[in-house]
């Protein structure tokens, strides 16, 4: 079976980005800048991109392009012969079905808020009403079910089209809206009385909440955003690498997907901090953030309900183009390991997915009564906690010594493979930071998971 490529460098980095700009940039990134001090902590996380980010992107990429395979296979087809590496496949392919696990149900939510956003569900409640929507709607099995296996079908629909009439067609229209809906509600935000207050608090460098949340965990928690912001560690970047010709460089390519990235993460923060400011509501962090303190500030706004409607679309793009890029990433897992039709995959996956995502979407409500992770913690938080404290890290690891390793792919063939085509070049003399500096920045930020809550 011929590989499928992409038409153009603009759907790849677009996918990519798509991929990589999740949920965590809105309901992660502005609250710990806030909290972690502010352009100080930006500039933070930006030392910890190049240090971190965007040399694991690069080792990913790589990977992928070398051997022209997903995770399934890229080991199979690079490692040495008699070596072990390839075992690795069974764990991102776990990676990527768990990670989907929960993410198709919080992206349903998404979806269902813009509907309840259009049609002005929000008018006239409280803080207190607004919450209740929210716990109706997770106390539902029916909403939470439902729209879940809604995103399930409609993703996998796109990539039963195919790489490019599906998967780059469709996602390129939604990062190139989503990138436009930003800016829109960013200005929108920025033009609200008192909202220079917001921006101040979030973009001015603040030394004092730097030392008051702590040094050592303003640094852990700056290397684990720039690590976890990107995706990287099972494989999920990989893919696309192999859908690519050898024309350009592949650390330009990790830069401008890691900008593109960050880009959004810091824009969410202008959305976000202006509007809470301008009318005095204190940002929160994760789902309070995006499902009850947000409606509490588009319900101050002059047609707070269509600017609320903007941004949940936004959030269902975001999350739809990570929905879809990583089952673009387990279709080739099947396609890589059998001789079997994209359609049938597809079908197949839709139902296996949907039954495998049943525990986190009745996880608050029917299952309820299940804490995996000690009182008041859900199905969600144990599998987000497999994926990103586990799974990514070490996954991450793996590909970074993969790369460097004589007993693995090795340097010599990454630096090859890496500096093929046009563009940014990457260092000639960087053997020794991936070799002994990189893997235990990535055990860093896994002994950080679990020290940083």
């Amino acid at each position: 079976m011929q590989r499928e490529k992409f038409s153009s460098r603009l759907g790849f980095i677009l996918i990519s980005a798509g991929c990589a700009i999740g949920l965590g940039n809105v309901w992660r990134f502005p609250y710990i800048t806030g909290k972690y001090g502010g352009g100080a902590f930006v500039l933070l996380y930006l030392f910890f991109l190049l240090l971190l980010g965007i040399p694991v992107m690069t080792v990913e990429l790589s990977v992928g392009r070398a051997s022209k395979r997903s995770a399934a296979m890229s080991f199979d087809v690079l490692e040495p012969k008699g070596t072990k590496w390839h075992w690795f496949k069974w764990v991102a392919i776990a990676g990527n079905y768990l990670l989907m696990m929960f993410y198709t149900t919080i992206a349903g939510w998404m979806i269902y808020y813009f509907f309840l956003m259009l049609s002005n569900s929000f008018a006239g409640l409280s803080t207190e009403g607004v919450t209740q929507v929210f716990a109706g709607v997770t106390a539902s099995p029916a909403i939470t079910v439902g729209c879940m296996i809604g995103v399930v079908v409609f993703s996998f629909g796109i990539c039963a089209l195919g790489l490019e009439n599906g998967v780059e067609r469709i996602v390129k229209v939604m990062m190139v809206l989503l990138f436009l809906l930003m800016i829109v509600l960013a200005v929108n935000s920025v033009l609200l009385p008192g909202a220079m207050e917001g921006i101040g608090f979030y973009l001015k460098p603040n030394f004092d909440n730097m030392v008051q949340s702590g040094v050592q965990n303003t640094v852990f928690a700056a290397m684990g955003q720039a690590f976890f912001t990107l995706s990287i560690g099972m494989g999920s970047i990989a893919i696309f690498g192999s859908y690519i010709d050898k024309d350009r460089r592949l650390l330009g390519e990790a830069v401008t997907i890691s900008g593109l990235d960050t880009i959004i993460a810091i824009l969410s923060g202008i959305v976000i901090f202006p509007a809470c400011f301008a009318f005095g509501i204190e940002p929160d962090a994760g789902p309070s953030l995006i499902f009850i303190t947000l409606p509490n500030v588009f319900n101050h706004m002059t047609f707070g309900n269509i600017w609320g409607a903007l941004f949940f679309l936004f959030m269902s793009f975001a999350a739809l183009s990570t929905v879809i890029g990583v089952f673009q990433n387990i279709i080739s897992f099947a396609t890589d390991l059998m001789d079997i039709s994209v359609k049938k995959v597809c079908a197949i996956n839709a139902v296996l997915m949907s039954v495998l995502s049943l525990p986190c979407a009745l996880g608050f409500n029917l299952l309820s009564g299940i804490a995996p992770m000690g009182e008041g913690t859900t199905i969600l938080d144990l599998e987000d906690f497999l994926v990103s404290n586990n799974i990514l890290p070490l996954g991450a690891l793996v590909y970074v010594l993969f790369a460097v390793s004589k007993y693995g792919w090795g340097f010599d063939n990454f630096l090859t493979e890496a500096n093929t085509g046009e563009g940014l070049k990457f260092p000639e003399k960087s053997e020794f930071y991936l070799k002994w500096v990189l893997p235990f920045i990535v055990l860093a930020v896994f002994f950080g998971g679990y020290l940083i809550k």
